[in-house]
């Protein structure tokens, strides 16, 4: 194939992806080679057909028809992106776990990753993005819901557990999801397994 035909390809899966996916060149060498794929990334953000949100890391803006204007990327997104791209398990910690299961308002300034790869540090706009390595057992292996589960128990702690907190993150898995979790979380901190029990009664 030629280098345009290779442009056309990567062009082509770009336009199918939804607005706001982030991805690395690695989502393509599947395609061409690595070289070749960095070339035609830098060919379409002149395009204006993708926008660089940090090295590396690509974004297909998505439109806020509120804001007239593109959003910012999704850090989340851009987090697990640099995780793929690096094989690692890539889970919002802390507050941001919190924030995505809708125990918390609060967006964080910095945004802190679990992950079973090293304690790395990123910026990307404004945002601090920040990997925090954790135990194994916590992340390795499980599904995102279920390490974000227990990444978010973490953050709110024992004393930060109530009635309404159980609830909540019972009516927002499915059947099917919470017998995954039970299965995957056995071996969690014992206190973090029994609460997910009750949740997922």
């Amino acid at each position: 194939m030629t280098r345009e035909q290779y442009l056309s390809s990567i062009r082509r899966r770009i336009g199918k992806a939804p607005e706001g996916t982030v991805f690395t060149a690695s989502d393509f060498t599947d395609i061409a080679p690595q070289g070749v794929v960095k070339m035609a990334l830098s060919r379409l953000v002149q395009e204006n057909r993708i926008r660089r949100v940090m090295r590396g890391v690509y974004d297909k803006p998505e439109y806020s028809k509120l804001l007239n204007e593109y959003a910012a990327p999704q850090i989340d997104k851009v987090a697990r992106a640099i995780g793929k791209n690096n094989g690692w398990t890539v889970i919002p910690y802390g507050e941001a776990a919190a924030n995505l299961l809708g125990l918390s308002t609060q967006v964080p300034a910095k945004w802190i990753f679990a992950t079973d790869g090293p304690y790395k540090e990123y910026q990307c706009g404004t945002a601090e993005i920040r990997f925090k390595h954790v135990a194994n057992k916590d992340i390795t292996g499980l599904s995102f819901k279920s390490a974000l589960l227990i990444q978010a128990l973490k953050a709110l702690g024992s004393t930060g557990l109530n009635e309404q907190v159980i609830r909540h993150l019972s009516s927002n898995l499915t059947p099917k999801e919470k017998q995954m979790i039970l299965k995957e979380t056995k071996g969690a901190t014992a206190w973090v397994a029994g609460t997910i029990r009750e949740i997922c009664a």
